[in-house]
């Protein structure tokens, strides 16, 4: 999609361009608030939080969604794997690609663009695993979020 504001009540997420949030890997239930939320999401260029969702459900609706049923969207996404929260920029992201549960995540964050890339790795697995056991830790979550500048952003 290429209006900003705009969302594809239809939307296939099998075909989410650069988004691997596949409802077929995900046999989840989604209600019409929640569809909407992962289509804004899906085709929104950037991380948007919950306000900004707010707004566009609006536009797109017609009708201004209560910022407790947007939260209760997004965490319902969340729990089930289609979405990822950005905690330095308070922001939400559909999920980048497949991935199992326990795998760790590094999303690289554009300082210019704020496009997000979301990457993950079997070696950081094992480095994180390493740093835990030496401190006796038990990790729950494995998220990195690495701010910078992309490839494309470094041209310009």
């Amino acid at each position: 999609m290429t209006a900003q504001n705009s969302v594809a009540i239809d939307h296939d997420h099998d075909h989410c361009e650069g988004h691997g949030a596949s409802l077929h890997e995900h046999p989840v239930k989604l209600t019409p608030g929640r569809k909407i939320i992962l289509d804004l999401l899906c085709s929104a260029a950037k991380p948007l939080g919950a306000y900004d969702m707010i707004d566009r459900v609006a536009d797109a609706t017609g009708k201004r969604p209560a910022p407790i049923s947007v939260y209760r969207a997004l965490d319902f996404l969340l729990e089930n794997g289609l979405v990822h929260r950005l905690s330095s920029r308070n922001t939400f992201v559909a999920c980048g690609h497949r991935h199992a549960a326990g795998d760790p995540l590094v999303f690289l964050i554009c300082d210019v663009c704020g496009k997000v890339s979301e990457e993950t790795s079997g070696e950081l697995g094992s480095c994180l695993e390493g740093v835990a056991k030496a401190a006796h830790f038990t990790r729950k979550s494995q998220v990195i979020e690495v701010s910078g500048v992309c490839a494309d952003c470094a041209k310009a």
